[in-house]
């Protein structure tokens, strides 16, 4: 039986000897890259974290005391050190252990999150509500150093120096977070770890104390409160003694008797405090110590190079057309810029990146920022082309309304992952950019059913002087083969495109579900269902010339869109159909008003009834309830 095999809880790691926990250390490493190669998911935080996770357990009693881990890319030793091992296997399936952190999943994961930078607030929180109930535990928000970029942080560090409660915060800085870090907080912390005067300084001091204070009873204390003013006069540590926090470190991230010996000094203390440890990202795993291509896995990799076993044949998905269009506009128009929050890699603005250095802006992760960013440069005659996931986009509406949308610059909205992500789960679905983009004067929304048409609306946007301009797409394959953006037209403003035509019921698709739509019309048609399918490529504005055709030969329209059926395209349609025809009934299908949990995409979509069998079932039961009516 192995070390790992007897950890049950953290209470069970706080009985092993300095030496066996770095022998557990190493187990846990093992477990995790072999675990992942099979499920995939974020190894490279995890395994950076490895140490800091058991000396966390071992000097704090979890779970009365409480740790708030940021994003919960860093969360996966943490499960495997508190009764999740055996279940790891599950990891990212339908019915199985989260991604990320999860209330619901253990009382160890005390606060759950998909987006970063929640930590710091969060604690603080909840060590103002333990304040108030009066009750006496420790709190601890853990955040990487990309993370710390974020203004979410910024707001809480502040805040939490201000109000002076019982709180630390552990920045866990491995000059990483998806990408390579950005920005001067990066710059700032680099620099305590690679101060030469600061280092041989304190190496100095430390052996002299260690030596006097066997000589001299208080020369020990002396210098070491002397090496604290040293060490604020000449690293970054003084900033956040600054914003009221005591800073301790930096220290290293893989000593696990130094972390835990700091941590049980540390938490003597009152008062907002702050330990900074130095970790390295993916240890362990060679191929997941070279950055944010390693950052996550899918299934089925090779545990010692991280390279698929099966290579996919399929098309390139959404996020490559996207990056290599986008590549290519550039060369065409020298107006257009490309921002990334932190995510080249993932959004495609990574191609982009080495074509056009000068005009590729990766602002970390501040989407807010990244949008009135945008907007700044619009001012200057320039288009800028911001690309962020849907679900992280949502962090930026307020800039979105207020610094794009009443001014009516021409920011395009590049927004990948919309619609259902799969196994990524419900922190990341992009579920609601359709109602919240809907709603936003002078906002043009679209959505392509396949990649040349995403091309197309890119040259459509990028030619547009109206006001901002939207673009979703999903996290999937693009069903065709996508040629040159040079061959590829711009598609003619608040156009849609009938592509099938039937009788009484029309298929109004938004996007992804265009092609479902198609197949569930070839299904119908087996049947002697014969049904009108529209690509409503553009859903603000809407096509009124086409949609006053349909409404004149339908009595019937069924909106079908990968997005939030509250308040989305479908309800849109649905009041401006029963304006202009009362006679006519709206149907809508869309992704149901709750929690979509991870499951494989199509499971996904087939559980909202928006794959082809259910949108094939829906027209059915149309007809169905017609006959009875009649």
């Amino acid at each position: 039986m192995t070390l790992l095999d007897r950890i049950t809880s953290p209470a069970d790691l706080r009985t092993l000897s300095s030496a066996e926990l770095t022998q557990l250390a190493q187990e846990v490493r093992d477990f995790l890259i072999e675990t992942c190669s099979v499920t995939g998911g974020h190894i490279g935080a995890g395994l950076g974290v490895v140490e800091l996770t058991i000396a966390l357990h071992k000097a704090f009693e979890t779970p009365r005391d409480q740790l708030v881990w940021d994003v919960g890319h860093q969360g996966y030793p943490h499960k495997v050190l508190t009764g999740r091992k055996d279940q790891m296997h599950t990891l990212r399936q339908e019915g199985g252990i989260s991604g990320f952190l999860k209330r619901t999943e253990s009382p160890y994961d005390t606060f759950g999150a998909g987006h970063a930078a929640t930590s710091i607030s969060a604690a603080l929180g909840m060590a103002a509500g333990r304040d108030l109930r009066g009750e006496d535990f420790k709190v601890v928000a853990i955040i990487g150093d990309g993370s710390l970029g974020s203004g979410l942080a910024y707001e809480a560090l502040n805040n939490a120096g201000a109000m002076d409660r019982d709180f630390i915060v552990v920045l866990n800085d491995n000059e990483m977070s998806i990408a390579p870090n950005v920005g001067a907080m990066h710059k700032y912390l680099t620099s305590v770890q690679r101060n030469p005067i600061y280092n041989r300084l304190r190496s100095a001091i430390g052996d002299w104390a260690d030596h006097a204070s066997g000589v001299f009873k208080d020369a020990g204390t002396i210098v070491r409160k002397w090496e604290e003013s040293v060490k604020a006069f000449l690293t970054p540590g003084v900033l956040f003694e600054e914003l009221g926090f005591r800073y301790f470190g930096p220290i290293d991230g893989h000593d696990i008797e130094q972390m835990a010996a700091t941590f049980e000094s540390v938490k003597q203390f009152k008062g907002p405090r702050l330990v900074h440890v130095i970790t390295q990202k993916g240890k362990g795993f060679p191929a997941g110590e070279h950055g944010e291509k390693w950052h996550a896995l899918p299934p089925g990799h090779d545990p010692a190079t991280g390279k698929q076993r099966t290579v996919s044949t399929a098309n390139p998905n959404y996020t490559a057309v996207f990056g290599a269009a986008l590549t290519e506009l550039m060369h065409e128009d020298p107006a257009l810029v490309a921002i990334t929050a932190a995510m080249p890699g993932g959004t495609g603005i990574g191609t982009v990146q080495k074509a056009h250095p000068s005009r590729t802006f990766d602002v970390g992760i501040a989407e807010g920022h990244g949008v009135t960013f945008a907007a700044g440069l619009a001012t200057q005659g320039l288009k800028p082309v911001v690309a962020i996931y849907s679900t992280f986009l949502q962090r930026g509406y307020d800039n979105i309304v207020h610094d794009v949308a009443i001014q009516s610059l021409p920011v395009i909205f590049a927004m990948d992952r919309a619609g259902l992500v799969g196994e990524d789960g419900e922190t990341h679905a992009g579920l609601y950019d359709i109602a919240y983009m809907l709603a936003v004067p002078n906002m043009t929304v679209t959505a392509p059913k396949d990649g040349a048409e995403l091309v197309g609306l890119l040259r459509s946007a990028m030619q547009h002087q109206g006001g901002p301009f939207a673009v979703r797409y999903p996290r999937d394959v693009a069903p065709d083969l996508v040629p040159s953006a040079a061959q590829i037209p711009a598609v003619p403003h608040g156009t849609w495109e009938v592509l099938r035509k039937g009788e009484r019921v029309a298929i109004l698709a938004v996007g992804t579900m265009v092609h479902e739509s198609l197949k569930a019309a070839a299904s119908l048609a087996a049947d002697g269902i014969d049904v009108t399918v529209v690509n409503c490529r553009y859903l603000k504005p809407y096509d009124a010339t086409t949609l006053a055709a349909i409404l004149a030969t339908h009595d019937r329209l069924l909106v079908v869109e990968e997005g939030t059926v509250v308040n989305g395209f479908g309800a849109f349609m649905a009041a401006v159909v029963a304006k202009q025809d009362a006679d006519v009934r709206v149907h809508v299908l869309g992704v149901p008003d709750r929690i979509i949990y991870a499951a494989s995409r199509a499971k996904q979509l087939a559980q909202s009834g928006i794959d082809a069998a259910g949108i094939a079932q829906a027209v059915r039961a149309l007809q169905a309830s017609e006959a009875l009516a009649g």
